[in-house]
């Protein structure tokens, strides 16, 4: 039958981005679905596009039988109606007989076109999917479209939009109508009506793939992404590694001038990235890890738990743990160790048995060609102390689930008071009331400030469960959150608690 078929199929591959091939198939089993359900079989039906596709035929193909013979209506033919479509045909042959679509009744043309339209769906999705999913664990440039009143953003990222959850929001960023916007695409999955494109600005892997464009060395695998860790929209730390011993990683990274992390900061509206060297001495890598931070020395408490202590300068101890722990926190995440940070006079209070530390360190000493693939060299070394005679302290009075005045770093003097009064932990301390304070002659209100002071800053205070926790609402979003959470579930938003 003569059609426009040739121009609705050009259309369809413009227009939807779907393939010429699977355009002329979708389009076969659409004539043949419809074949079937007027002739109860689609074995004989025959399909034929011309050329340029601007003309297709639907046709039956019968085989010729005897007049005397019982015969198939759909399948067969007698050979007198054959001898009028072709004179020279015989018995056994076949042949190829028109079929007018108008011929079909409703119900046959009504389900063909519903057919229709779920395959080209199905087909355009199906392409979507391809397309996008290809595109996972990359970058991609969309352009802000609206924002969903729950904070989600949907991004135009070509043949269908993207979704920017609100929790892969950075808190330093805001947007506006056709803001352009690079993203890293987290997952693609097949949704009801379309493709779901689920994008992310958080992401540390959006941080790994603007180094592999700014930094060639990084694409051509001369320099290693050992680790990334972030807290989006604070501060991130970069681990890396070099292939090359003619290569500085670090310097590589940051660029002449720091253009190249001037770049990327930029890109994510100026949150800090500290880039610092990997080294699989987990002394040297603790040292890098608290960079901006100068560290003096690292003592390894417990290798067997990943535990250390960094001591610094009094001035270096607030940018080691940096603003609410930040400094630190990641520094742990980045090396996989427990790092306590500790001014000299800190850690000379800490109550740690020195022989217990010298035998820890005396082991690791022994392991340490082992654990440490590359020697260990200047100010890197462990720092190891003689056994030396400590105070004995009865911790024998304190319960196992309590927490002893002895793991703090309180002035031994105090302990011997409180031990006198017959407090021995925490919780004991905590459990005081102001009248029995008072009644510590030997205790004086700066002591006792001391002491809390201490404890607050050591020790998690958890009320009791009878007692009911505290609810609390995120002053960004409005979710409902708790003490004991550093990140809002629902915006992504840095949480602190202040005692006031």
């Amino acid at each position: 039958m003569a059609t426009d078929i040739g121009d609705a199929i050009r259309s369809m591959v413009a227009e939807k981005n779907i393939s010429e091939e699977l355009v002329i198939s979708t389009i076969e089993d659409i004539l043949r679905a419809a074949y079937k359900r007027k002739f109860g079989t689609d074995e004989n039906a025959v399909i034929q596009f011309s050329e340029d596709f601007s003309n297709v035929e639907l046709a039956s193909r019968r085989q010729i039988v005897d007049d005397d013979d019982w015969y198939n209506e759909v399948t067969e033919i007698p050979l007198s109606e054959a001898k009028e479509i072709h004179e020279d045909c015989e018995i056994g042959d076949e042949l190829l007989i028109p079929v007018d679509l108008k011929e079909f009744d409703r119900i046959s043309v009504q389900s063909a076109k519903q057919r229709a339209h779920q395959s080209f769906r199905d087909i355009q999705k199906d392409t979507l999917y391809s397309e996008f999913k290809a595109k996972e664990g990359q970058l991609i440039i969309g352009y802000y479209r609206r924002q969903a009143p729950n904070g989600d953003i949907y991004v135009d990222i070509g043949s269908t939009e993207g979704l920017l959850p609100r929790r892969n929001q950075s808190s330093r960023e805001s947007y506006e109508s056709n803001d352009k916007i690079k993203c890293y695409v987290e997952s693609v999955e097949k949704a009801e009506r379309g493709v779901r494109v689920i994008l992310s600005r958080t992401s540390a892997e959006l941080i790994r793939k603007l180094f592999e464009v700014e930094v060639p060395e990084i694409a051509q695998n001369q320099i290693d992404i050992v680790k990334i860790v972030r807290e989006a929209g604070y501060r991130t730390k970069v681990a890396v590694a070099s292939r090359n011993d003619d290569i500085d990683p670090v310097g590589a990274c940051v660029g002449l001038k720091g253009n190249r992390i001037q770049t990327i900061m930029s890109e994510i509206e100026g949150e800090k990235i500290d880039i610092l060297r990997y080294d699989s001495n987990p002394v040297a890598y603790i040292h890098n890890a608290l960079s901006p931070a100068q560290v003096k020395d690292v003592v390894i408490l417990d290798k067997n738990i990943y535990h250390a202590v960094a001591i610094v300068e009094d001035s270096q101890l607030s940018l080691a743990i940096g603003k609410q722990g930040l400094n630190v926190r990641l520094a742990n995440k980045l090396v996989d160790w427990m790092i306590d940070v500790k001014t000299q006079a800190q850690f000379e209070e800490m109550d740690i048995a020195k022989e217990a530390r010298f035998r820890a360190e005396s082991i690791f000493m022994d392991d340490q060609q082992e654990f440490y693939p590359e020697e260990v060299a200047g100010d890197e070394q462990l720092v190891v102390d003689a056994p030396q005679e400590e105070p004995v302290v009865e911790d024998s009075f304190v319960d196992e689930d309590e927490i002893a005045l002895t793991e703090l770093p309180l002035d031994q003097m105090l302990i011997k008071k409180l031990h006198f009064h017959d407090v021995y932990s925490v919780e004991e301390f905590i459990n005081l009331t102001e009248e029995d304070l008072t009644s510590f002659g030997d205790l004086s209100n700066e002591e006792i400030i001391a002491i809390r002071d201490t404890i607050n800053e050591y020790v998690d205070i958890v009320e009791d469960e009878d007692e009911g926790e505290a609810e609390y609402v995120c002053p960004n979003c409005g979710a409902s959150i708790t003490e004991d959470m550093s990140v809002c579930p629902s915006c992504g938003t840095g949480l602190v608690f202040e005692v006031e």
